[in-house]
């Protein structure tokens, strides 16, 4: 079956419950020629399964093709960042940092602060390069949640988020911007898949501003995050 992921037509071979059910806002029935096909075989499943015992062959599917779509974005003009995603105002804020560090939890605090925001993708957005700029896309592979959203957002700004005890937002060191995307991306394998997303990556920090966020769990860090993209930090 077809499916319209952040704008690219990809054939998937979708056989266990929790990926059909995400995919399903994604179906595609009209008459463009898939851009991406991926298939996933017994033999890749039971390899898998041997390397990852505690997983099942559900979870599997879940995880090996949403890397191999992330895997083929670059050459869109897309990647992966690893962060979590939520729009207000039809403007896409991101907030990436290493697992467990509170991306969700950030920006489940913008939802219960601002009216109307939602999240794009809870854990893996596309990011991608389109004619109208820099657009993050929901997927249907968003982390441990269901949460994603099929649509595509011009996106405001990244924040490299970090812990703290007082909320306080600046603009990130352009190589600790770098470095921390860099993190939190999907390196491909191959040099010119390797040099086609770093040419990408390197647009996307042209084009967009990246904050260093350091926040607790008030509604203040929701604030404070939104002034500080929207005008009260200077890039």
């Amino acid at each position: 079956m077809k499916y319209d992921i952040a704008g690219i037509i990809v054939d998937m071979n979708i056989r266990y419950p929790r990926l059909r059910r995400q995919s399903e806002a994604y179906i595609y029935t009209g008459d463009r020629p898939a851009n991406i096909t991926i298939r996933l075989n017994e033999d890749f499943y039971g390899e898998k399964l041997a390397e990852n015992p505690h997983l099942d062959y559900e979870m599997i599917e879940y995880i090996w093709m949403g890397s191999e779509f992330y895997n083929a974005l670059v050459h869109f003009d897309g990647m992966l960042l690893h962060s979590s995603c939520v729009v207000y105002n039809n403007e896409a804020y991101l907030f990436s940092a290493p697992c467990g560090t509170g991306k969700s939890t950030h920006t489940q605090i913008w939802l219960r602060r601002f009216k109307d925001a939602y999240i794009l993708n809870d854990d893996k957005p596309a990011v991608k390069l389109t004619p109208d700029g820099v657009y993050a896309y929901g997927t249907p592979f968003s982390g441990k949640t269901n949460l994603n959203v099929n649509a595509g957002v011009p996106i405001k700004g990244i924040c490299i988020l970090d812990r703290g005890t007082e909320n306080t937002i600046e603009p990130a060191d352009p190589d600790e911007a770098l470095f921390s995307i860099l993190n939190q991306t999907v390196r491909p394998p191959q040099e010119d898949a390797m040099d086609k997303m770093l040419s990408t990556l390197d647009k996307v920090l042209k084009a967009v501003p990246v904050y260093k966020l350091h926040c607790n769990m008030s509604l203040e860090a929701a604030e404070v995050a939104y002034n500080g993209m929207n005008g009260s930090v200077k890039q």
